[in-house]
């Protein structure tokens, strides 16, 4: 069993979807990143998803912690041919589908919640066995984060859909814990 704190990647400042475009993450509120890297445990292991924006976010809050190599397994959800376009391009109907009844619908050449959700899962479980009772820090992307939550509360994808998860906030799910592992959702310090 193993503890994990999930870290949202800094900010991007895109008004479009970003799944997995790689754009750099800005980090520039030098205080929030002390403040974040404080608040968590020196003796985690940091990983990260391979994609810049949370490679730099891990970079910036890692310390002195040992840092793990990057996970492609993950990376944000798999927009597909929706990444780069802003919402209001995007066609209402499949816009609807994706985001109301998420699960098995995906944007075309994209991914599911269902299959990021198994991908993301498949990663946590490769850490968790590769490194095991180890506490961890994990810096990644809304999706992610939010296929974590759904996993550990037991909830169908559109309750997680239902919570916010801002840049450079911590969620913590504690998975020694019986009965409600998540300890803490969008905490900045």
């Amino acid at each position: 069993m193993s503890v994990w704190h999930w870290v949202r990647h800094g900010p991007t400042h895109q008004k479009t979807f970003v799944g997995w475009r790689d754009v750099p993450a800005d980090l520039s509120d030098t205080d929030l990143v002390a403040r974040v890297s404080a608040a968590l445990p020196q003796d985690a292991l940091v990983v990260s998803s391979d994609l810049l924006r949370a490679v730099q976010t891990g970079d910036a809050i890692a310390g002195d912690r040992a840092r793990l190599p990057h996970v492609t397994g993950l990376r944000e959800l798999n927009f597909g041919a929706w990444d780069g376009k802003h919402f209001t391009q995007i066609p209402e109907a499949e816009g609807r589908a994706y985001w109301e009844r998420p699960g098995h619908t995906a944007p075309p050449g994209g991914e599911s919640w269902n299959d990021a959700a198994a991908r993301v899962a498949a990663a946590v479980r490769h850490l968790r066995a590769a490194y095991p009772g180890r506490t961890f820090i994990a810096v990644a992307h809304i999706g992610v984060i939010l296929t974590q939550v759904q996993a550990a509360r037991g909830w169908r994808p559109v309750d997680a859909l239902a919570h916010k998860i801002d840049n450079l906030s911590i969620t913590t799910i504690d998975w020694d814990h019986a009965g409600d592992r998540v300890r803490r959702i969008n905490h900045l310090p």
